[in-house]
């Protein structure tokens, strides 16, 4: 049976990257998606020759699985109607406004037995997904995401859940440590989750993040991330220092490494697409086979609790 898509949610996120993944055909069937704004849904459903659906019920009933592309305030009241209605759901990150909200979705996923899927595409960003199955004992991993000129409007607790989160769950993810919960003292299996050694942020006059930058320590391991929001670049870049060689990586698409004295850049495919370099493409693809074969997504609503549970420690919560 065709798997049946439905989209909430046509804002920048959605007419960028989902829509135009969604509707290019596959393994499924996009049956048609749903915003508040009425006017703009119907206009931008009839360029994908979709339908444009008067409520979120009413696309519910159409749907196996449900892409969630509203604002980050929404997301609990959106997700859990949904999982309720027994639609599999996958979301933009953060899960949720808060902790304890991710935490009940992802008990109603549980009880509900669907797919809770998190969009953290950069796990499927095909050269980060090289250099986490290429790196032998790596001792440093360093990533920076920075920002042109974005301070504010929103307070720095927004700043970090919503793009700093980015950061820290890829840096831990290509380290092996996302998937345990963050060490305090503990013994036994959590001894080994990763520990933070330091840090800094800084916000101007208005409560707004300047600048975050943070230190951890995973088996050997020392991860640092790093983002600035007025830094004059967009710059993304992650490098590693382990045995034997020293990878960089920038804008998930260019790749430099050295080992042994020698000096090798990767070409970037002619044929790959920038939404399949940033992940995006994989994260879909990746969602769609879980539903499938109701297996665990990679990036499952457990991942996105361990990931906002570090935001709400370096955010002081």
């Amino acid at each position: 049976m065709t798997l049946r898509i439905g989209i909430v949610g046509l804002g920048g996120i959605a007419q960028k990257v989902y829509l135009p993944l969604l509707c290019q055909g596959g393994d499924w069937a996009v049956a048609g998606a749903f915003s508040p704004n009425q006017a703009k849904a119907r206009a931008l459903c009839a360029g994908y020759r979709i339908e444009s659906f008067a409520s979120l019920d009413a696309l519910a009933q159409r749907c196996d699985a449900v892409f969630v592309h509203t604002s980050t305030a929404t997301h609990f009241d959106v997700v859990s109607h949904l999982l309720a209605r027994g639609l599999h759901v996958y979301v933009d990150k953060p899960l949720a406004e808060t902790l304890e909200q991710a935490e009940r979705l992802v008990l109603l996923a549980a009880r509900k037995q669907r797919v809770l899927m998190v969009g953290f595409n950069r796990r499927f960003a095909p050269l980060y997904l090289r250099l986490k199955q290429q790196m032998r004992q790596p001792v440093s991993i360093r990533m920076d995401k920075h920002r042109l000129d974005s301070v504010g409007p929103e307070a720095t607790r927004f700043t970090l859940l919503d793009d700093y989160l980015h950061v820290v769950d890829t840096a831990l993810w290509l380290a092996d440590g996302a998937r345990e919960q963050p060490a305090n003292g503990a013994t036994g299996p959590a001894a080994d989750a990763p520990t933070l050694t330091g840090g800094i942020l800084r916000e101007n006059a208005a409560g707004q993040m300047l600048y975050a930058e943070h230190h951890f320590m995973h088996r050997g391991c020392a991860i640092t991330t790093s983002m600035h929001r007025q830094a004059g670049s967009q710059a993304e870049t992650v490098s590693a220092v382990t045995a034997g060689a020293v990878y960089r990586i920038e804008e998930m698409r260019v790749w430099r490494s050295e080992s042994q004295g020698v000096i090798s850049e990767l070409p970037v495919p002619a044929w790959q697409t920038v939404l399949t370099q940033r992940g995006f493409t994989g994260a879909v693809a990746h969602f769609i086979a879980a539903v499938a074969h109701q297996t665990q997504p990679e990036t499952s609503g457990e991942q996105a609790l361990l990931a906002q549970a570090w935001i709400e420690r370096l955010a002081g919560g």
